[in-house]
């Protein structure tokens, strides 16, 4: 099986047949049911509240960090905002160019090859948090999006707080993350989509605690939480100390 881009391969498709899937597998051999792409091409009134709320508190130049299809960022530039999509996925990069992203290949690690301070907000919707990876990698990832924003720039980022479920399968993932001195929803998943399968990479979900604690080693610091009504996701809105 080619390891490559599952994921811009099923927004691909969908894209171009409005037909599409994609399966999340997760490092305990966890599989949920297959999900739809059409979420990432979603318009805003079918986002929850907390989503347009959040989203209202950007300013100036944004950074769209994970921009998938574009929804994002195609919401932000109807606002008058300049927005820059970077995504590492080919296939996602050419879908929301198509759409009218002014849209990059560039993995999140490597954001400090974009112009330095720069950028007056950045987004990471969708609980693109998680492309913080690891709280070994956060601090280094955040440090680079410090370094292209300007001195009063915000975060907005999306993430969800897994202690609020009964699932026995997630809980017990939680607690094999502990035994291997991982934070409990420190993911390690792939993407497959028909023969298409992504190789493995790291992807975080933290409760506002957990956030304090992976930003704290940052010049980042937590200032608001936008919460959706089921109570465990939510957007962060973090700002410069």
């Amino acid at each position: 099986m080619p390891h490559d881009d599952a994921y811009g391969e099923a927004l691909r498709a969908y894209h171009e047949t409005g037909e599409s899937f994609e399966v999340v597998e997760r490092d305990d051999g966890f599989v949920g049911p297959p999900g739809t792409p059409a979420l990432y091409f979603s318009d805003p009134d079918e986002w929850g509240d907390h989503e347009r709320t959040a989203l209202e508190r950007a300013e100036g130049r944004v950074l769209d960090v994970g921009c998938g299809a574009g929804r994002h960022a195609l919401y932000l530039q109807e606002r008058g905002h300049d927005v820059v999509g970077i995504d590492d996925s080919p296939g996602a990069v050419e879908v929301s160019s198509e759409r009218g992203v002014d849209a990059r290949q560039c993995d999140v690690a490597d954001v400090r090859d974009l112009d330095a301070g720069t950028f007056d907000t950045v987004v990471m919707g969708g609980n693109n948090f998680g492309l913080v990876g690891t709280r070994t990698t956060a601090p280094r990832i955040l440090g680079g999006l410090a370094a292209v924003t300007s001195a009063d720039a915000r975060i907005l980022a999306e993430t969800r707080d897994v202690h609020a479920t009964d699932d026995p399968d997630h809980l017990a993932y939680h607690e094999f993350n502990r035994e291997r001195g991982r934070l409990p929803g420190a993911l390690r998943i792939r993407v497959r989509y028909k023969r298409h399968a992504t190789l493995w990479f790291d992807y975080l979900m933290v409760s506002p605690e957990e956030l304090r604690e992976v930003i704290e080693p940052t010049v980042w610091e937590l200032v608001d939480v936008v919460e959706a009504d089921d109570g465990a996701q939510y957007y962060a809105e973090l700002r410069k100390e």
